[in-house]
């Protein structure tokens, strides 16, 4: 266990921190499963709708450091990739 105040701060800082994050990610991955579930319907307008909060979402995850930004990018392109599938 912790013994210096510094170190203990460390702990409480990252605690608070996972709790975030964990909740930032939890809603990045909901909109996600959106876009999909738009996309498997066949629906471009949801899809489209749904694809704009995610890449909201995602964006702000990525610029606040919880998600890398190449990463975030990476879900951006499949998402609207899979948007553009729909014939």
């Amino acid at each position: 266990m912790a013994h210096t105040q510094s170190a203990k701060k460390r702990i409480r800082q990252t605690i608070a921190r996972t709790a975030v994050n964990r909740s930032v990610m939890s809603r990045v991955r909901t909109l996600r499963k959106k876009v999909d579930a738009a996309v498997e319907g066949k629906d471009k307008d949801a899809a489209a709708a749904a694809y704009n909060n995610f890449a909201s979402a995602i964006d702000k995850a990525a610029k606040r450091g919880t998600v890398p930004a190449n990463r975030a990018a990476n879900y951006k392109s499949k998402a609207a990739k899979a948007i553009a599938s729909i014939a």
